[in-house]
């Protein structure tokens, strides 16, 4: 065994005998590489392994190099530095004469994409939201094309091999330093890494494998949803790039405005209007609720005005179940902007029998030290 400086014999890395061919160096290389390959073989020696495999073949296949070294051993190819020409680098250099052997299992196609997600926006009544309901919906998405079927060639025909990287998918450039050779590896610039060009693109599509159509969705809107509430429907997005999946499609629920209610959070809010009488003595009053039918709501004597009411659970179900929010009813007293002559009369009664004497200020005047007294 020649052994310099602690370094092993070349031949004997590679475990050829020293009369052997540059094809069988090439192929004792290219079995101990992807044995030792540090991104196969996760051994604590697998690293210096490799380096070693790699020195040694990066002299014997270069024919002067080996005729240096078979006369002269180690000493013959050190003024060059062959003896660690990777020194110093990383194992992405590595990867590179890996490449070089075994391009069909790391070659870099183009990876799958996933689609774009869509968005858009959803009007609902105040009803269709608290109870739910299905709506149906147009966008305009980018899906497969329908010809040819997403693969960019027109039917009956099919893609060809890449004249530029021979269907691998990608480009190599040796150059050759002062260091020994190196590999760089690239993504073929004419197929875009796919290894195949579209001979005859198809007509729809123009090659692409993809078009942008109008499409209608009928979605099923969940009840409890409020202004703003993001609903997303899964695979109705994009379709995607390389056979990757289809991107999403995220609907935004926005409220039209009602004519009576006001939503907060999964209470409702309900402005009723009293006239003083009716405050002051007490009434029934007629409140609306979603379902459509009126509540009976009793107001007692002595209502505030900004006086609030809760009538229980006739608000928005939860949206993930788990019951209802309330109606709440807020009163408002409104002083009447007219009288009649009898109105006037009675009310100037009202205000004496509280000892406050009315002496012509008007309506207004009048009105005002009546609440001034109720309140």
């Amino acid at each position: 065994m020649d052994m310099e400086n602690g370094r092993r014999d070349y031949y004997e890395v590679l475990g050829v005998p020293r009369d052997a061919s540059a094809e069988e160096i090439k192929r004792a290389f290219r079995r101990l590489a992807m044995k030792y390959h540090p991104d196969r073989n996760k051994s604590p020696d697998a690293e210096a392994r490799f380096k070693e495999i790699n020195e040694a073949y990066e002299v014997l296949s270069d024919p002067e190099k080996r005729a240096a070294y078979d006369r002269y051993g180690h000493a013959g190819v050190r003024g060059g530095d062959f003896g660690r020409p990777f020194e110093g680098f990383r194992f992405g250099g590595f990867g590179d004469i890996f490449d070089a052997f075994f391009g069909a299992a790391s070659a870099m196609r183009r990876e799958a994409q996933r689609g774009a997600d869509r968005r858009l926006e959803l009007e609902l009544d105040l009803e269709e939201a608290a109870f739910g309901c299905e709506k149906e919906v147009e966008l305009t998405r980018v899906e497969r094309c329908s010809r040819c079927g997403g693969s960019g060639s027109e039917p009956g025909t099919r893609p060809a091999v890449c004249p530029s990287c021979n269907g691998s998918g990608q480009v190599r450039r040796v150059h050759r330093s002062f260091f020994g050779q190196f590999i760089n590896v690239a993504t073929c610039p004419q197929c875009q890494g796919e290894g195949q060009v579209i001979a005859h693109p198809c007509r729809d599509c123009r090659g692409s494998g993809r078009q942008r159509r109008p499409r209608r969705l009928r979605i099923q809107v969940p009840a409890g949803v409020d202004d703003g509430t993001q609903m997303r429907i899964s695979g109705e997005g994009d379709a995607g790039h390389n056979g990757g999946p289809t991107g999403n499609l995220y609907v935004v629920v926005r409220l039209r405005p009602h004519p009576f209610f006001r939503r907060d959070g999964y209470d409702l809010l309900y402005e009723a209007e009293l006239n003083i009488a009716q405050a002051a003595l007490g009434c029934e009053v007629e409140v609306p609720t979603l379902e459509g039918e009126s509540y009976t709501l009793r107001i007692p004597p002595g209502t505030q005005s900004g006086q609030e009411f809760t009538i229980r659970g006739r608000g928005v179900p939860h949206l993930h179940g788990g019951g209802r929010g309330d109606l709440r009813v807020r009163v408002h007293v409104g002083v009447p902007k007219e009288l009649t002559p009898e109105q006037r009369k009675l009310l100037e009664a009202l205000a004496a029998s509280f000892g406050t004497p009315v002496s012509g200020d008007g309506d207004r005047g009048i009105l005002a030290r009546i609440l001034d007294a109720l309140t």
